[in-house]
């Protein structure tokens, strides 16, 4: 007589001729358990066809295994490669990712009470800016989170950060653009409720003054390579060609040389230096060989994962910060007198 009753960890102990509590550890990544029994213990399940139920688990852990990764709808080059790199950290430490897209600011709360809905273990931030009172809902929900290549000193202390280190990254490619004596600058902003790009506009202004740069002007874009041209289109309606542009990332650098080249008759860098920040693919493509910074995504990743899973057992512990520095990348962007 057949039977439709599922197959549980008792029934394979069984089988394998094991104790249950040695099934569960062969299923639970990270516990010691001989390859004799791990193979007797799979060998039974795969004959059975058991596979541990991730539910009943998360009745036993108080953990749901899960945790929010909240990404902003703006274009970003590099959040394909964070979110792999999230994922596979995740999956080595048995937790799964559940992804939530920010369109804006407006639909921040819905998104919350969705995220307090799944119970994540936690949450990884890659959304450009959340407010104070925002962040303390996390405190407030008892769930810890990570905010992903933010560095923001208006933060509560409570609030765990990870980020690349911009002042350093910017310091050297405006050392790389005085080899070419520019004697005018234009910084390329991204937008203004993005921290990072907040942090590296002031930055790199804060350095221009510094240095005696009187001739600085910024422009502000939203990250796009079509907001960088558009923009830049109608700067040079009005105003004549800087000798160095400065981008807050690597999309708009692109946007820049393409729309020098092709409306401006511009030649880069012999007529204009552009560097970008980021180190995306496209950036180093022959066309564009571009002078930036790139970021350790394998390393903030690996950081933010570790800090994350580390609050997530440990909820009393501090809350931490890790900047780790960009590798300069000397492409052909930048002109050397």
């Amino acid at each position: 007589m057949t039977t439709n009753k599922k197959v549980t960890s008792y029934d394979v102990a069984r089988e394998a001729g094991v104790s249950q509590s040695a099934v569960s550890r062969v299923f639970r990544p990270g516990l010691s358990v001989s390859t004799k029994t791990r193979k007797k213990v799979m060998d039974a399940a795969n004959k059975m066809g058991y596979r541990p139920n991730a539910i009943a688990r998360m009745l036993i852990t108080k953990q749901s295994g899960m945790v929010a990764v909240i990404v902003s709808s703006r274009a970003n080059e590099n959040h394909p490669q964070v979110l792999s790199q999230v994922s596979k950290q995740l999956a080595k430490r048995n937790k799964r990712v559940l992804l939530f897209i920010l369109d804006d600011a407006e639909g921040v709360d819905d998104l919350f009470e969705q995220i307090w809905t799944f119970q994540v273990d936690g949450i990884i931030a890659l959304a450009p800016h959340f407010e104070c009172k925002r962040l303390a809902l996390f405190e407030q929900h008892k769930v810890p989170v990570v905010l992903y290549n933010r560095n923001d000193a208006n933060a509560d202390t409570s609030t765990n950060t990870v980020c690349c280190n911009h002042e350093q990254g910017i310091k050297q490619l405006l050392a790389e653009l005085k080899l070419g004596k520019p004697q005018s600058y234009l910084v390329l902003s991204g937008p203004t409720d993005s921290d990072v790009a907040n942090e590296r506009r002031e930055v790199a202004l804060d350095l221009l003054q510094k240095s005696g740069e009187k001739n600085v002007e910024v422009l502000y874009c939203d990250y796009t390579y079509k907001s960088a041209r558009e923009g830049l289109a109608k700067w040079l309606e009005k105003n004549p060609a800087p000798d160095a542009v400065i981008c807050s990332n690597d999309t708009m650098a692109i946007g820049v040389i393409d729309e020098m080249r092709e409306k401006h008759n511009l030649q880069i860098p012999n007529d204009i230096s552009v560097v970008g920040f980021d180190g995306i693919t496209s950036s180093l493509w022959q066309s564009y060989q571009l002078t930036t910074i790139k970021q350790p995504v394998e390393q903030l990743v690996k950081a933010a994962v570790d800090m994350l899973l580390s609050h997530i057992e440990n909820p009393e512990s501090p809350s931490e910060s890790r900047v780790l520095a960009g590798t300069l990348i000397k492409g052909n962007s930048v002109k050397r007198a």
